[in-house]
């Protein structure tokens, strides 16, 4: 899955090196992916075949040995089970590469669109009808349990933000002005201890990440680690944080196969559910909060709800443009999931006021939508995420699959799954079972 045949011919008189390098790797060094031998005699080739990722565009570039002489370079971007030739031919006074199809790629979106047009004419019956574990035991060590997850991070976030609201919270919104100058920031103004709370835990992050020493690493680093950054900083894979993890809980309680090991090859333990990731979790989590606040002071004003949401959402969006440099690797803090970085969560809850906006109008100002089915899983959300996590390997949201290599197979199973659950979440809701914790 995900790859495709690459043959490399040479009908040079030298060997050729080849050497690769995906363009989703920012500053990467080429890795090697194989020597070609020279041709064996005039007329012919020497050819070897090579496995080559198909998830992002890579560049090829050859080099003749032993003299390490650049001799071409170019950049492709290949399709899932495609087969290619990359011929090396030898002209006059120079060499010229090129890729041929030899055999054409699949098509692997066709999936998707297929489930896509499947599930709106099943939306469109649905609405025409209205009208008229298998878990297998493990043993557990102590010596290598991962203590952060995304559960510990959910309830560290809640457990922070809960506990400044009913510090500052009022009892009766009702009695509370809306006449005064200050009416307007109403929804601010009335929680600034817990304002003043959030940006101190915000500026820690900030004192953390960027002054922090770290050995062996430059203070201040945000990238990769690996064969990043050209591979200069190959053990400091996630900077600060990481850092501080392994302080803090040890090397081996965290986890041990960041997504970063793809593409930048990095061999360093990273958590992306780390301890200084969870500051910015409560920034998130507080700005939620704040949706909720706007929702209560102005409930009778749909208008000023919606127009305090696109406002936060405008703000939040500057902020990210100004950190990113509206780039995705040169910007001052460049958005990243793993390190829950400050633009990650400014660009995250940027979208999320604005997507409000567009559902509170749509479903309870002018209720075209009631929400479903999506409210029905978002209402029983923990014990659907519960409920995941112990029958995953349960038909018949799991079966062993005929071709564990098609997209189709795993596309249909997961979708399965999915509308399983959410139909088990609409038999609680009409049961008016609600699991909360």
């Amino acid at each position: 899955m995900d790859e495709a045949l690459l043959r490399v011919n040479n009908e040079l008189d030298s060997d050729v090196l080849v050497t690769w390098r995906s363009e989703r790797c920012y500053q990467c060094s080429y890795q090697q992916l194989g020597v070609i031998p020279a041709r064996p005699s005039p007329g012919q080739s020497s050819s070897v075949d090579f496995t080559v990722s198909t998830q992002h565009a890579i560049t090829l570039q050859l080099n003749s040995t032993p003299d390490t002489l650049e001799l071409c370079k170019l950049q492709f971007h290949f399709g899932e089970h495609g087969n290619y030739s990359l011929w090396m031919k030898n002209l006059t006074n120079s060499s010229r590469c090129s890729i041929v199809t030899d055999a054409d790629p699949v098509n692997s979106y066709i999936p998707i669109l297929v489930a896509f047009a499947i599930y709106v004419g099943l939306a469109l019956m649905f609405l025409i009808g209205r009208k008229i574990l298998r878990l297998s035991a493990v043993r557990v060590s102590w010596n290598n349990l991962r203590i952060p997850g995304v559960l510990q991070r959910l309830s560290w976030s809640y457990l922070v933000v809960a506990s400044l609201d009913l510090t500052v919270a009022r009892g009766h919104l009702d009695v509370l002005t809306t006449d005064s100058w200050w009416s307007p920031g109403l929804d601010v103004l009335l929680y600034w201890p817990a304002w003043v709370c959030v940006l101190l835990l915000e500026a820690l992050w900030l004192f953390l990440t960027f002054l922090l020493p770290v050995p062996g690493c430059p203070t201040g680093y945000l990238g990769p680690g690996g064969i990043g950054d050209m591979g200069r900083y190959s053990d400091c894979t996630g900077g600060a944080a990481a850092f501080i993890d392994r302080w803090l809980l040890g090397e081996n309680h965290i986890y041990q196969t960041p997504s970063s090991r793809v593409i930048y090859a990095t061999h360093v333990p990273y958590d992306p559910e780390g301890v200084l990731g969870s500051i910015n979790s409560i920034l998130m989590a507080f700005l939620g909060l704040q949706a909720g606040k706007i929702i209560l002071h102005y409930r009778e004003l749909p208008r000023s709800i919606m127009s305090r949401f696109l406002i936060w959402g405008l703000f939040l969006g500057a902020i990210s443009a100004l950190l990113t440099k509206c780039s995705t690797d040169e910007g001052f803090i460049p958005i990243n999931k793993n390190l829950w970085s400050l633009s990650y969560v400014t660009t995250l809850a940027c979208f999320a006021f604005v997507l409000l906006v567009l559902l509170y109008y749509t479903v309870d100002v002018k209720r075209w939508w009631s929400g479903a089915p999506f409210c029905y899983p978002g209402m029983n959300s923990i014990l659907v995420y519960v409920g995941h996590e112990v029958f995953e390997e349960y038909f018949p949201f799991r079966w062993k699959m005929a071709n564990s290599q098609s997209h189709t197979e795993h596309l249909t199973q997961n979708l399965v799954a999915t509308s399983c659950w959410v139909l088990i979440s609409y038999v609680l809701y009409k049961k008016k079972i609600f699991w909360k914790i």
